[in-house]
């Protein structure tokens, strides 16, 4: 039992209650004493220590009386067992406590279920009885007696796990590695989270538990029937932990923190889970995961697993976000369980106001936080884990200790409002009759002196929890609650306010004085505030200018609370005034730059270079920048991590560059491009690589990665996501892969897909990096998510229909092995080479953009992708263009797929020269709106809701001098290109060709809903 609380009290002296130097406790009344003393009497007449006890007035005398008075829960148990009371007696409660989980790990030995679970209950009932008297009689402090109860409950979920599997190895289900350890290699993993897993657990817990398992692990008979097996064993594990029987229960067991438990079963295959926790892992469950610990099973696979969730649970950079999430959770709490005010009769110690769970989020909070960059705080001890938070300096001396005190006064209270009827509850009585019965159990002389010490501990925990999420929250705007000098706004400077063009002058004054009281990190210094104090005559005005200067100055407050220091910004500002009117292009243009900035400050370090503008963000741009910023990184978490980080950065950096007009939209849509291109080469190298340690490579293997819709046509924005296809070879006679856990192919490079989409789209605490689409693939969904190359090129030429060779015409090799990647351009080349039925495929072209006209109609005018004659149309035309091209003897080879780039490949053969030049400009005036919408804001753009300053920016792109004039050049241009799309298809939608090969519709096989949504976007 290494690191249990029996293994840490071997060096502590003797616990005995013969030892109490005088009596911690007084009696209900003494009506209760005189009913208690009657029972001992009798019990005396088989138990000579009680008998003795009896005997004389001591200490342990008046103690027992007292306690069995107070607790009916304890006196029924001597009722039902006075042997109990006798050891409690007699011996020393550690070394009996001792005995009690030792004889309890091996009960699994040689019985049946219904003899441990008998076995179980009675040590149980022992393990209770003398836990609660050492805690009662203050031998035992708060972190020993929650040690004990755990060490108790460990015990007997392994006793109960280990029973189970040796079961299963009799019925033939598995076969164990040794019959004598059952658990050992056995890739059953179960963990203990919470207070189990934190070494916490309350008198009357409840234990939560979580289970994975190994498939590979390899004891399974019948490895498919993994979840169903597992599933049996933990049904039958809660009825032996937790159904009453006549000798009562042993833990209540929840397995509700498991990924998604509504939808999930029981047990968890281990690579389930980890693309759960990486893809889809909330920060609640980060939270939960702090004090994960494996129980039970296969330890060392549990301790595996956790170190794998460790990049999830902890990330490598302070992650504010998760406090406000963490704080939700709290309010939530107050809202739905109706925790408000601070009371004594009726509190819930663990959920209320200053109770336990606000020290608990208080101390995982900052764990979260920072733990990723200081391994010191991953503490699964709520007391060590403030403890650490001191020496990490995030907390002083006299809050930790403020908090350690309080946490173990409120877990005691909570320990005797439990062991009075043995009831998981936190909740304080509601009468005086009860309330005086934990008063004196916890050594008070009456309720008044009670009540003033719970209220007191109990206003500590709240205010300090309230300091921390109003000092820390980096994510808040709300600043109502701070204070200016003399606290009232001056009638002047509302004024002042007012005629700089603020809409609420009160509100931005009370902002701005939480500035100048240091109510972040960057104005708390004296140098900084005074820089400030330089800087706002000349920060007001310019955002004063902004149609919305309301907003922009509240958005520049959300920057500003995510600084860590403001003297270099305000000095910077103060000198460089194109730099602040940059800032307040920013806030008031473009909310969505603006909340970046303010959750992700360190994004602004790139607008301090002074190269920003004159430099343009070329591919050797960006993949020097990228190969500087990857050096040093080794481990996978580590490299994902710096992706993320660079790539909004940089996606942020090119946005920069398109607001101020430094570089146009085509410029930023080839920059997103290959910024992508980039970010998916270096993440499919870290996923290989990472696959290759466990399963080795696979002989012959090769990938290769496509490139689909903007990301093939090199036409992304800020915002967009990105389509793949992920294409592989390997040799015929190779079974399976060459390494430690050997896997066919079609698993081994559908998990390489798998890893690669997770690894690019999971979110993180830098965010979502890109969404990623894989629906373009042979079959769509219904097929595998990696296409071997042969089954690809079937596919094209025998089975895709007109839609999958429009998207094809956009496809673009990005990344892979360059044998397989030349192979697959000649595939996608000859594909599109081939002379077929002209008129099918204008056909098919209406047909499709009818239908997107139906499934997805444009919301207005400004919708300039799906707008008749908009984006979607001119698209059409160039992929019309190049599926006609061979039966116009035009060749295809060397494509690039870009859009503007096929207009003017093909169109001066295929369409009017005036015509050419009219649908390439509507195509440059639509990119460059919608490449500044999607910079600025999520969502439509919607002249009555949008900032002003956007307004004014898509007036600047398109050079018109107001919406109205901008809105009039859409109608005119969508109408030219509506009009040049039918004459571009007309000449031939009418043509028959008598070798037509019967293909029905392009949507028979291809579900319309979603074959519109896709060429749509």
């Amino acid at each position: 039992m290494s690191n249990s609380a029996a293994a840490s009290t071997e060096t502590l002296p003797a616990a005995q209650l013969s030892s109490l130097p005088v009596n911690p406790l007084r009696p209900l009344s003494q009506q209760e004493a005189k009913s208690v003393i009657a029972d001992l009497k009798d019990w005396a007449k088989g138990e000579p220590a009680i008998a003795s006890l009896l005997a004389g007035e001591t200490p342990d005398r008046e103690f027992v009386i007292a306690a069995l008075s107070l607790s009916p829960f304890l006196r029924d148990i001597a009722r039902v067992d006075p042997s109990l009371l006798a050891v409690a007696l007699t011996t020393d409660l550690r070394s009996a406590l001792r005995q009690t989980v030792e004889a309890v790990r091996h009960t699994w030995r040689d019985c049946t279920e219904a003899e441990l679970m008998t076995a179980l209950r009675k040590a149980k009932r022992r393990a209770a009885f003398l836990i609660a008297l050492a805690d009662l009689a203050k031998l035992f402090d708060g972190r020993e007696t929650t040690g004990w109860l755990t060490d108790l409950a460990e015990a007997s979920v392994a006793a109960a796990i280990d029973h189970l599997l040796q079961a299963s190895h009799v019925a033939g289900k598995v076969r164990l590695v040794d019959e004598t350890q059952p658990s050992k290699s056995s890739g059953l993993i179960v963990l203990g989270m919470g207070k189990l897993g934190g070494r916490e657990l309350n008198y009357s817990s409840d234990i939560d538990v979580v289970v994975f398992y190994d498939p590979e692990a390899g004891i399974l008979t019948e490895p498919e029937d993994g979840t169903d097996t597992y599933a049996r064993m933990l049904r039958r594990m809660i009825r032996i932990l937790q159904d009453r029987t006549g000798d009562g229960y042993v833990f209540r067991t929840d397995l509700r923190l498991r990924p998604d438990p509504g939808s999930t079963p029981l047990a968890i295959p281990v690579d389930a889970a980890i693309l759960y926790y990486e893809g889809r892992g909330q920060n609640w469950e980060r939270a939960a995961y702090i004090k994960a610990r494996p129980v039970a099973g296969d330890i060392e696979a549990g301790e595996r697993f956790l170190r794998e969730l460790v990049p999830f649970v902890f990330r490598k950079y302070l992650d504010y976000a998760a406090i406000s999430d963490i704080h939700s959770i709290k309010r939530q709490i107050h809202v739905h369980k109706g925790h408000g005010e601070i009371a004594v009769k009726g509190h819930n110690i663990k959920l209320g106001r200053g109770g336990i769970r606000e020290i608990e989020f208080f101390a995982q909070t900052q764990q979260l936080i920072a733990g990723g960059r200081m391994p010191e705080l991953r503490s699964r001890s709520t007391q060590v884990a403030l403890r650490a938070l001191e020496d990490a300096r995030w907390i002083d001396a006299a809050t930790r200790e403020e908090l350690t005190d309080a946490y173990w006064f409120l877990r005691s209270v909570e320990h005797r409002v439990q062991m009075v009827h043995d009831e998981q509850t936190h909740i304080l009585p509601t009468t005086e009759a009860e309330l005086k019965r934990i008063a004196y159990m916890q050594g008070y002389a009456d309720t008044s002196a009670f009540s003033k010490a719970l209220t007191q501990v109990l206003k500590t925990v709240e205010r300090r929890y309230a300091q921390l999420f109003e000092q820390e929250n980096k994510l808040s705007t709300d600043s109502g609650n701070l204070v200016f000098t003399g606290q009232k706004d001056d009638p002047d400077t509302l004024k002042t306010l007012q005629k700089l063009g603020f809409q609420r002058p009160e509100d931005m004054s009370r902002t701005i004085r939480g500035w100048h009281y240091g109510r972040y990190r960057a104005t708390q210094s004296v140098e900084a505030r005074e820089r400030l104090t330089e800087l706002m005559p000349e920060l007001l005005k310019i955002f004063g200018e902004s149609k919305r200067a309301d907003e922009a100055l509240m958005r520049f407050d959300q920057f500003i609370s995510g600084l860590p220091s403001g003297i270099q910004l305000f000095s910077l500002l103060s000198s460089n005034p194109s730099l602040l009117s940059l800032l307040a292009t920013i806030m008031s243009a473009a909310p969505k730059l603006a909340g970046i900035i303010a959750s992700k400050p360190h994004v602004f370090d790139g607008m301090l270079d002074p190269g920003l503008i004159s430099e343009l963000p070329t591919r050797a741009y960006l993949a020097a920048r990228l190969t500087t910023f990857l050096a040093g990184a080794t481990h996978f978490e580590d490299i994902l991590d710096r992706l993320r980080i660079f790539a909004f950065e940089q996606k942020f950096l090119i946005g920069i560059r398109l607001l101020t007009g430094a570089i146009e939209g085509t410029t930023a849509a080839t920059a997103f491009t290959d910024l992508a291109d980039l970010v998916i080469v270096e993440t499919l190298a870290a996923v290989r690589t990472e696959l290759e340690a466990v399963h080795g490579p696979f002989p012959g293997g090769q990938v290769a990665i496509i490139g689909m819709g903007k990301l093939g046509s090199g036409e992304m924005t800020g915002g967009s996501d990105i389509d793949l296809i992920l294409l592989y070879d390997y040799d015929d006679e190779a079974a399976e892969s060459a390494g430690p856990k050997p896997i066919d192919a079609s698993r081994y490079f559908s998990r390489l897909t798998q890893r690669l989409t997770a690894a690019l789209s999971a979110p993180t605490a830098e965010g979502v990096l890109y969404e990623v689409d894989m629906r373009l693939r042979p079959s769509g969904n219904k097929g595998p998510v990696a296409t071997r190359l042969r089954t690809f090129e079937k596919y094209q030429f025998e089975e895709a229909w007109t839609w999958e060779h429009m998207a094809l015409t956009r496809a673009r090799i990005i990344a892979g092995d360059s044998g397989l990647a030349a192979s697959a351009q000649a595939i996608i080349t000859r594909v599109l080479s081939r002379v077929d039925n002209v008129a099918k495929i204008a056909a098919d072209v209406v047909e499709m953009r009818q239908m997107i006209d139906k499934e997805k109609p444009p919301r207005d005018i400004w919708d300039v992708k799906l707008i008749a004659g908009g984006l979607v149309d001119i698209e059409f035309i160039a992929q019309f263009m190049t599926l006609i091209a061979p039966a116009r003897g035009l060749d295809v080879r060397d494509l690039d797929p870009n859009t503007d780039a096929v207009l003017q490949r093909f169109g001066a053969h295929l369409m009017a020269p005036a015509d050419v030049d009219t649908v390439r400009a509507s195509l440059r005036l639509y990119s460059d709106i919608a490449q500044i919408v999607r910079l600025c804001i999520d969502g439509p753009f919607d002249p009555k809701e949008a900032p002003e300053g956007l307004k004014e920016l898509l007036c600047q792109v398109a050079e018109v001098p107001d919406l109205k004039v901008l809105e009039g050049e859409l109608r005119q241009a969508s109408q030219a290109v509506r009009k040049i799309f039918k004459v571009v298809v007309r000449t031939v939608t009418c043509q028959s060709d008598p070798h037509d090969n019967d293909r029905a519709t392009p949507f028979a096989r291809a579900d319309s809903h979603f074959t519109a949504m896709k060429l749509g976007e």
